[in-house]
């Protein structure tokens, strides 16, 4: 018997006693299992976050709202970026006098974006249990190319609205229908003898810019999003 008709059998034997005609969600699943590890403040959990992020080796830097054009433009000089990927949602003035913004787009080519210093994204919730980062291709992300091509990628996260305890929480802030992006620090491999390699799988360097203030942008509520394509 072969792996495929070995789990095919499997799957029909768990499946032996369900009606054809039921679907899943005539059936509710069980979910009793913790929501979120222990009791938090907001500063716990932002905290929580921040340091995840930073044993992910991601940069972490905090700046007010008013302050985050002037954060940004600092990652930028320090990364030497002339050219940044921003997509539609990314204010104007989020980024420097001096540097090209160049559009997030369907035509551009992997060739394209690997030539671009940097991207800019904000993003659709953060996890502080698990140090994630989710993107969800909104306005303010993006297509999902965009953060895996360019080598350095600078991340702005509103606190304390976009930040919850738990994937759990997560889950319920986010359209499973749209094209959904769990990043974790940088991009990182290691091979047999664990020798750390970064920016195989997307960006070498990851900055998160965890920025306090209701200004900082507003996503659009799931239904009024547009749809992104890869």
């Amino acid at each position: 018997m072969s792996g495929r008709e070995t789990v095919l059998g499997r799957v029909r034997r768990a499946l032996a006693d369900v009606p054809r005609a039921e679907r899943p969600e005539q059936s509710p699943v069980d979910r009793d299992y913790l929501r979120v590890h222990g009791e938090r403040s907001t500063q716990e959990t932002v905290g929580l976050l921040a340091a995840h992020l930073a044993d992910y080796r991601a940069h972490v830097h905090h700046c007010a709202e008013q302050e985050l054009p002037e954060t940004i433009a600092g990652l930028l000089a320090r990364r030497g970026s002339r050219s940044v990927v921003a997509p539609v949602g990314v204010p104007v003035q989020w980024l420097p006098v001096g540097v090209e913004r160049v559009p997030d787009s369907a035509a551009l080519t992997p060739l394209d974006l690997d030539a671009v210093g940097s991207v800019v994204t904000g993003c659709a919730v953060a996890v502080a249990e698990t140090g994630t980062l989710v993107l969800d291709a909104s306005p303010d992300q993006g297509r999902r190319r965009i953060t895996l091509v360019p080598d350095h990628h600078i991340c702005v996260v509103r606190v304390p609205e976009q930040v919850v305890d738990s994937v759990p929480q997560a889950l319920e802030r986010l359209d499973p229908a749209r094209p959904l992006t769990w990043i974790s620090g940088p991009s990182a491999t290691s091979d047999i003898e664990l020798d750390r390699v970064e920016g195989v799988h997307g960006p070498r360097t990851l900055d998160v810019v965890l920025v306090s203030g209701a200004a900082a942008g507003h996503p659009q509520p799931p239904g009024d999003r547009p749809p992104s394509a890869d």
